[in-house]
């Protein structure tokens, strides 16, 4: 039988060293799967297998098609099984290098016939705004898993916070009351299990590694239109604003006011509606300055009834919560998250962007009329 694994993300190097020490210090017959992508300009990946007392083995692995990310996915499944056939192993703790996604390497090992019973983000409060904050690329700070790579340290630092139920908060001495509650804000519903020598909890990192972790209900979770999304909050100078319409934005006016929408807060994600793609969820995802639109789908509105069963049972569950007799699921729902945040005129900024209540009176078909301001973001 193969062993439970762990899963341990994170830019914060530190936190996730001292995570992944935390584990294998608490849970006997643990051992540490590392592949350091620092290697891949010499054409190889370096993996190291370790339990708590140090290095048990140590291998190299050729990139594939020039892909330092690609070599680890070929390499990991293979490693853990071997782990596996040695019988020795309690917990198989995978420590993904600075900028690899849980996600993607849950999958991996899911798919591998292993269990994933935890995915685990290891965060620095102090770090937590500055890498939002972050709009350089990975290869400008040295962290590119392939020479394709085009994701940014603060897009790819808002992936691993997110997707991870658990986060290891590392015990930070620059870290503030603002810090803390930025983090608590960004993900309100993850476990945060502090870690360090002194940290006391009533919940141990070791217990919720192996407490169980669902991959596909994750990955359908984080869909924009049933992604659970942070609420309304206010404390130590942080806020988050939830701004939920049903009428759609004039999509002139929304392109207009991007650059003030995406720069209003550290952080900011949800899903909203075109006047003139009615029929097309749109994504909105922000961080570090920069903002990501794509299209996410359709609503399911737009779809015949026969399509409904080849969508996921918690899509649809969260449509008929919201379901609107002329709308159906289309609504914008965008929640922004930051320090400073000025509440009122983001408000008024959003606002100012949907259909006046003449446009909105002219109907659908008028509606899809209007100027595409969105195909050249969207590569119609």
């Amino acid at each position: 039988m193969s062993p439970p694994v762990a899963v341990v993300a994170g830019l914060h190097t530190t936190a996730r060293t001292a995570a992944v020490g935390r584990l294998l210090a608490d849970v006997p017959g643990s051992v540490a799967l590392h592949h350091d992508l620092a290697t891949a300009a010499a054409g190889t990946v370096v993996r190291t297998v370790r339990d708590r007392d140090g290095i048990l083995s140590t291998g190299e692995t050729p990139l594939v098609n020039d892909c330092a990310c690609c070599a680890l996915r070929e390499d990991l499944v293979p490693e853990l099984r071997r782990l596996a056939d040695a019988g020795t192993t309690r917990l198989a703790v995978v420590e993904l290098w600075d900028s690899v996604e849980p996600r993607a390497m849950a999958e991996v090992i899911a798919s591998g016939g292993l269990t994933v019973t935890s995915v685990i983000t290891a965060v620095d409060p102090a770090l937590v705004l500055p890498c939002l904050g972050n709009g350089d690329d990975l290869a400008e700070a040295g962290l590119a898993a392939a020479a394709t790579d085009q994701r940014t340290v603060a897009d790819t630092f808002a992936r691993q916070l997110e997707y991870a139920p658990v986060l290891a908060v590392a015990d930070s001495p620059e870290a503030d009351d603002e810090d803390r509650e930025l983090l608590a804000q960004l993900h309100p519903t993850a476990r945060r299990i502090p870690i360090g020598a002194d940290a006391r909890s009533p919940e141990s990192l070791a217990r919720a590694a192996l407490a169980g972790f669902d991959v596909e209900g994750a990955a359908a979770a984080q869909h924009p239109a049933c992604a659970l999304l942070p609420q309304e909050a206010d404390g130590h100078g942080v806020s988050t604003l939830v701004w939920s319409r049903r009428r759609p934005f004039h999509p002139e006016r929304l392109y207009a006011a991007l650059e003030d929408l995406t720069c209003a807060a550290a952080r900011s994600r949800g899903r909203f509606w075109l006047a003139d793609k009615p029929d097309t969820l749109l994504h909105w995802d922000a961080a570090g300055g920069a903002l990501c639109v794509e299209s996410a789908g359709p609503w399911l509105a737009a779809l015949p009834d026969a399509a409904w069963e080849t969508v996921p049972p918690v899509r649809r569950a969260a449509a008929a919560l919201d379901w609107h007799p002329e709308h159906g699921d289309r609504r914008t729902h965008l929640v922004f998250t930051s320090p400073a945040l000025d509440r009122d005129g983001l408000a008024r900024l959003l606002e100012s962007c949907l259909l006046t209540d003449a446009e909105y009176a002219a109907g659908r078909d008028s509606w899809r009329k209007l100027p595409p301001a969105f195909d050249t973001l969207l590569e119609v």
